[in-house]
């Protein structure tokens, strides 16, 4: 198995890569690394490897360039600026040193009245001098920044050259557009090759390239390789990782050109396997393996999971919303604090990176709005904790903005909020608003619209009984488990390697799903 994160953190690549392993398939699972170094741990029965990827191609040609024109005194790329800054500082501090050494000689009596003068003139002269040096560095580094950010590849050369490589390269042209891609290829292809896979479980669409590639390396060597894609989200409609307009049309391309090489595709619903089929005249629909909760992956002797109640300080009478999930703009959490104001009483915790940028802007304005004491920041714990970690809450949110992935699937929170038995309030896209009224289990608002977010909760919390007992339905929650997913997947590898007997596999542990 290949992806392109650090893998923690990725509850569906964790799912996959643990169940594959406990039904007796012999499973690596490739990662990136976050340092220089690979980083080595086992999850569940499957090995987990962290590479090293090293991103000299991910930089532009106007990055290794000097703007003469417009930035006439930006330092060259290559390190210069941060070589004169370290120089500048050290000027800086050695001049602090000898005006403490001239102060000691002054109080100790060394030097007369008049020497003493000339001596902290002279220091000051040069202190002046290492401020002027110290500003005259920043600005040419201001502006070496400026030539490297200031490209936003929107302007119409940007936009020529990206039309010119597709007309001239069709769907070879990201090789131009996104060279950055190859770093992927040069880090795991390697690995890929001296492991002799059977099968490769390629998650979403950076990896397909690297995983077909090595498909056909093998097959020059006389070795079957199975390919399997697991397209996590419909490219087409993502919102573009990069602000600028090579991005979305150089992924495309190159999901295009090795989309043809999957021996098999799976994806996260209905809806998104159908796009999938219609984008690359797949001649099969796509396996459906949902962003289900493992509850049953929680390990052997492991202690009880956390509560978020406890971990926000609170008493079980004061009402608790809870956002589990990544933290970014179009995820609508402004929307969530917004409507604390007017939720006199209400607590949110927002399970998230708390690194994140967009963290940081949430909690600012949080203090902004007098409600920064009921917002809570938690980081992520465990794939298998997330569901009775999100139990002692009240009320589960899902307030993602209209994208075009946004409105085909029921996310995994979705699924992590329904096992913790939450009620639910989501935003009116399209797949979980239509599901949320079917089943009963929450309340819908209008994307963006803190007034009828407000409206949704008040509601839910008036009666959370009324919502909780949607999932006393017969069959509602048994379909949403990922044992019933697992199940899937395994049929998925069987039918790709059909000379694969049971006699070839270890049997699964016990309790594991086959």
């Amino acid at each position: 198995m290949i992806v392109d994160n650090r893998v923690d953190g990725d509850s569906r690549v964790q799912k996959v890569a643990r169940s594959a392993a406990e039904a007796g398939w012999d499973v690596t699972l490739l990662g990136r690394s976050p340092h220089d170094v690979e980083v080595t741990w086992r999850l569940g029965a499957a090995e987990v490897r962290l590479l090293p990827v090293p991103d000299p191609l991910d930089r532009r040609r106007h990055e290794f360039r000097r703007s003469w024109l417009r930035w006439p005194l930006a330092y060259r790329p290559g390190g210069i600026a941060d070589y004169r800054a370290h120089q500048v500082r050290g000027w800086q501090a050695d001049l602090t040193v000898e005006a403490a050494l001239l102060e000691q000689r002054a109080r100790a009596g060394d030097l007369d009245g008049a020497r003493l003068r000339r001596a902290r003139r002279r220091l000051r002269l040069r202190s002046t001098a290492a401020r002027l040096l110290a500003r005259w560095v920043w600005l040419r580094t201001r502006m070496m920044h400026r030539v490297r950010s200031g490209r936003r590849f929107r302007n119409p050369w940007d936009r020529a050259y990206t039309l010119f490589w597709q007309a001239v390269r069709r769907d070879r042209a990201w090789r131009r557009l996104e060279p950055g891609l190859w770093d992927y290829e040069l880090a795991y292809g390697p690995e890929l090759d001296r492991l002799r896979p059977d099968l490769i479980h390629a998650h979403d669409f950076r990896m397909l390239g690297v995983g077909a590639r090595a498909k056909i390396r093998a097959a020059a060597q006389g070795r079957r390789v199975a390919l399997v894609w697991d397209a996590h989200e419909f490219l087409p409609g993502l919102r573009p990782w990069r602000d600028h307009a090579r991005w979305l049309p150089a992924h495309r391309a190159h999901e295009r050109e090795y989309a043809p090489h999957a021996d098999a595709v799976v994806t996260v619903s209905a809806d998104l396997a159908e796009l999938l089929r219609r984008e690359h005249r797949l001649p099969e629909l796509p396996s459906v393996v949902l962003n289900a909760p493992a509850v049953e992956h929680r390990p052997a002797g492991a202690g009880p999971p956390p509560d978020v109640r406890v971990e926000c300080g609170l008493g079980a009478d004061v009402p608790l919303l809870v956002y589990s999930g990544a933290a970014a703009p179009q995820r609508g959490l402004t929307t969530l604090v917004d409507a604390l104001p007017r939720l006199p009483g209400v607590h949110l915790a927002l399970v998230v990176d708390p690194a994140r940028r967009h963290v940081e802007e949430l909690a600012d304005r949080a203090g902004k709005l007098g409600v920064a004491d009921r917002l809570h920041v938690l980081p992520y714990v465990k794939h298998w904790q997330v569901v009775p970690f999100l139990a002692g809450a009240d009320v589960g949110i899902i307030p993602i903005h209209h994208w075009p992935n946004h409105e085909i699937a029921l996310i995994t929170k979705f699924f992590e909020y329904a096992h913790a038995r939450l009620p639910v309030v989501v935003s009116d896209v399209r797949t979980m608003a239509a599901t949320v009224r079917e089943t009963g289990q929450g309340e819908v608002f209008t994307a963006g619209d803190v007034t009828d977010l407000v409206r949704a909760v008040t509601a839910v919390l008036a009666d959370p009984a009324r919502y909780r007992a949607a999932y006393d339905r017969p069959g509602l929650l048994a379909g949403w488990t990922w044992a019933a997913q697992a199940e899937v997947l395994d049929r998925v590898y069987r039918r790709l390697l059909p000379a694969t007997t049971d006699d070839a596999i270890p049997a699964p542990a016990e309790g594991a799903i086959r």
